[in-house]
């Protein structure tokens, strides 16, 4: 796919001898949504963090197989580069407990030591709260700790804290499905707004929010990409059986 701002290239990935992921060749276009569904257990959430190297961080973990981001090795740079341009959001949202909303937000820069200024903080941090669509909800706020916050409004400030050091492609991992569903209906407009800016790939096992947001749709089943295509294609008319079994709901 001539825009694509990441690629595998046969990427399995293991747990000890156990192989979780399989010969997965997959293309992710820039400025997108790409949804990876399949049922549980299939090998969405270890795929995805294989793109940022979050996967090698388990013990016994390892990959074979080859991630380029923009054409780079992504397993021939600095693990925290990676993460820093590859950044990831969890199921569950997860600031950080003893930090206030604004140091929430530019934790990653002192993660990596880097000294901002006083008025780069304060850029940065009204930034990407609004990217967030959390700014007005909080700016009066910014010294109070991110755990008086909502479950919706603390997943926004760990998107906050991720767009904050702008990367090309944002993780979401199920990033939802501990949300209620007004704060739900919240995250999946900010998705549709983001992908202005950044790409992003959506672990999801909801074929209805899948539906209303994502451009493409990966279907894993058992570690094998089954099926890749345009999301309309796919809900429509998928070519492979095992897809259409997924989409009816005979297993899942």
């Amino acid at each position: 796919m001539e825009n694509a701002i990441l690629r595998t290239q046969d990427l399995s990935a293991y747990y000890g001898d156990n192989q979780v992921v399989k010969n997965v060749t997959v293309s992710i276009p820039e400025k997108t949504i790409t949804a990876i569904m399949g049922p549980s257990g299939c090998g969405k959430s270890t795929l995805v963090r294989c793109f940022n190297r979050m996967h090698e961080m388990v013990p016994g973990a390892r990959i074979r197989g080859k991630v380029f981001l923009e054409e780079a090795d992504v397993y021939e740079m600095d693990p925290i580069t990676v993460r820093t341009r590859v950044g990831m959001v969890f199921q569950r949202p997860n600031p950080f407990p003893m930090m206030n909303i604004r140091d929430n937000v530019l934790a990653g820069y002192k993660l990596n030591g880097v000294r901002l200024s006083r008025s780069q903080r304060d850029e940065i941090t009204e930034h990407s709260l609004k990217e967030a669509a959390l700014w007005d909800e909080v700016k009066d706020h910014l010294n109070r700790r991110g755990a008086f916050l909502s479950g919706g409004q603390q997943q926004r400030l760990c998107i906050a804290r991720a767009l904050a050091v702008e990367p090309a492609i944002l993780l979401f991992d199920e990033p939802t499905s501990a949300l209620d569903p007004k704060s739900t209906a919240h995250i999946e407009e900010l998705m549709t707004e983001l992908k202005k800016t950044v790409t992003l790939t959506l672990v999801t096992h909801n074929i209805a929010q899948a539906g209303r947001v994502s451009d493409f749709i990966a279907f894993l089943y058992l570690g094998e990409l089954i099926e890749f295509g345009p999301t309309d294609r796919v809900l429509t008319t998928p070519k492979d059986k095992k897809t259409e079994e997924f989409l009816t709901g005979k297993f899942g």
